[in-house]
Parts: structure tokens; C-alpha cells; sequence
């Protein structure tokens, strides 16, 4: 079986998708495997055609199931099929994805890297085990995360693929009970622990965003929308990088950071135009950013190590926190 010098990278992680469905012994034609990684069929036509050729897999199509199968049943593409920095990337993957623990992405990820990292010898066991000293050497602390319901998830993406119109129950941060709610779903954002779906909300005709651990009993609808040309939140919220959560306003900061928080706000990209002045007492952060109940969460979060100047509406607000804790500390 030749290695995986002779193969384009890209076209490695298709490669291991056709491998794994096959092996599902589900039968799968060139359609449903096109359909499947959003490529087209010729292109899936040649990968089977590199597999059965220059990796000798025993690929056969079956007419009486019109798919493709394995005629060696325990026949997988070994972990040697990738270079070794490839299966060590993969590999530490295998920690990375742990922060999506509590989503239903977890377990399709974990078994795909699985199977690409899977030995099929005893001599390659041992190798992977020789390779594995990162295991304990480099580690993705876990967050504290919110649980998706499976259900749920696949309602939102189904309704995504197929542009459909989504109705479910929504409690708000301020409201006290359950909303139904009308919404036309745009994308899944991932934000600290969270998913979101973005999308317009009928009820206030404007793009919002839902927490998928706030969402139940939510059902797809026969109504179908289409996508407006500036529904993608990554073509006009990107500029700043405080998570989620962005308003339609830009405007314009200036923070000083004291002490440790000097070199912290220094060790990071905030925001494209991000310019930073070094001071005799810290430096100062100038940038732009439509994000800003955020950029007051970061402030706050620094405590006496942060101090904004700009915009006036931000220092108002920092210091009306600053009192509402004062009266905290006094009780």
C-alpha cells in the first residue's frame, strides 16, 4: 500500500470520509457520498478510483444494493496511510475537540479521528502507543459549557440545509417564562462553551440570537426563505473579536491596562485595527468594535487593572458597576 506522500493534503481527511462510510456496510453510491462531504460526484468517482488503484482497497459496487462495499469486510485504510506529523496533529485533535463534549458534534468527531488514528498491526499499536507522549503533555483544560439536546441540534441543521422556518419555545435572559418563537435560521455559532443559532426573528424582525441550551420543543416548519446576501455573521462582525454577541453600531475605545493586565492585553489579537501605546504605568488599547457589552464584560472582568477613557457611554457604565459592587461590598 503506497503512504500518503503521493496524495494531495487536502484531499486526505475525503479520503478517510469515503473509507469510514463504506466500512458502515450501509452500501453508499457515488451520490450519497457526494451529497455527503458537499463535493461533486466526478471528484468522488476519482478518490475510489485512487483507493482501489494505488491504495489497494477492495472496492466493489453492488448492483443488487446499488453502493459501494468492501469485499475483505475488516479491510480499513491503516493510521500508516497519513505522514507522521498528520497523525500527530490528528491525534491532538482528539484533546481539542474535548470542548465540544456536551454537543452532539462530540461523538461524530471522536469517532472519525478514531478510525483515521486506528492501527491495524500490532507493529503499528506500538508505534501510536511510542507516539502518544503528548497525551499527558498537552492538555485542553475543559470549560464550563452548556448540554445541547441531539434532537434539537439536528432539527436546527436540518432546518439550515433545507432553509426552512423554525418554531420553538425561548426563554430570554430577562424573560420569566417560555416565548414561542418564529425564526428563519442563518448559521451555529460556537462561543465559550455555548451554541448559538443566529437567525431572523418574525416576531422582531431583525436577526437574533438563540442559545441552543434555552430552545425546546422546537419544529420545522413547511415554510421555506431564502438567504439574504449578508446573513454570514463572519462578513460583518469580524473585525473585533469578543465573541458572539455584536451590535449594529461601531465605535470607537481607548483603555488603559495596569500591572499583569499590561502584558495579558498585549499577548492578543482584540480587533483588526488594534493599536497599542506603551505608557510609564502600562499601555493603553486603541480599537474599533460593534461588540459593546462585551468590551464592557472584558473591562469589568480585569478589575482594578482596567481602566476605559472611550467611549464616554463605556466609562459611564463602568462606573455605575463600579458602585453597584461598592454597595455589594457593603452589605
Amino acid at each position: 500500500m503506497e503512504t500518503r506522500k503521493n496524495l494531495p493534503r487536502a484531499v486526505l481527511s475525503r479520503i478517510y470520509y469515503i473509507d469510514r462510510q463504506i466500512a458502515s456496510g450501509k452500501f453508499p453510491n457515488v451520490h450519497d457520498l457526494a451529497k455527503g462531504y458537499e463535493v461533486g460526484t466526478a471528484t468522488i468517482y476519482r478518490d475510489i478510483e485512487y483507493m482501489r488503484d494505488m491504495l489497494n482497497a477492495p472496492i466493489e459496487y453492488s448492483a443488487k444494493d446499488r453502493g459501494w462495499y468492501y469485499k475483505e469486510k475488516s479491510f480499513r485504510l491503516p493510521a500508516r496511510f497519513a505522514s507522521a506529523d498528520d497523525m500527530l496533529a490528528l491525534s491532538m485533535a482528539k484533546s481539542l475537540i474535548s470542548l465540544y463534549k456536551n454537543t452532539p458534534l462530540y461523538e461524530s468527531a471522536r469517532r472519525l479521528l478514531d478510525d483515521i488514528t486506528a492501527p491495524l498491526s500490532s507493529d503499528e499499536a506500538a508505534d501510536v502507543q511510542q507516539a502518544a507522549w503528548y497525551e499527558n503533555r498537552i492538555i485542553v483544560p475543559p470549560v464550563a459549557s452548556a448540554e445541547v439536546q441531539t434532537e434539537i441540534w439536528e432539527i436546527i441543521v436540518d432546518a439550515m440545509k433545507e432553509n426552512r422556518v423554525l418554531t420553538f419555545e425561548y426563554k430570554g435572559v430577562w424573560d420569566k417564562d417560555y416565548k414561542t418563537r418564529l425564526v428563519r435560521p442563518f448559521q451555529l455559532l460556537f462561543d465559550t462553551g455555548v451554541w448559538y443559532v443566529s437567525g431572523y426573528s418574525e416576531e422582531r424582525s431583525e436577526i437574533r440570537f438563540f442559545s441552543l441550551s434555552r430552545i425546546k420543543n422546537v419544529t420545522l416548519t413547511n415554510e421555506r426563505f431564502s438567504l439574504p446576501k449578508d446573513f454570514d455573521y463572519c462578513k460583518t462582525h469580524t473585525s473585533s473579536f469578543f465573541g458572539v454577541f455584536a451590535g449594529q453600531k461601531k465605535l470607537q475605545f481607548r483603555i488603559a491596562f495596569y500591572d499583569e493586565s499590561a502584558l495579558w492585553v498585549q499577548e492578543r489579537l482584540w480587533a483588526e485595527d488594534q493599536k497599542i501605546e506603551k505608557t510609564d504605568d502600562g499601555v493603553v488599547i486603541r480599537f474599533s468594535s460593534t461588540q459593546y457589552a462585551k468590551v464592557l464584560e472584558w473591562v469589568l472582568s480585569r478589575g482594578c487593572t482596567a481602566q476605559p477613557f472611550k467611549p464616554d457611554i463605556l466609562v459611564t457604565d463602568w462606573q455605575h458597576q463600579i458602585k453597584e459592587m461598592r454597595k455589594l461590598a457593603k452589605t
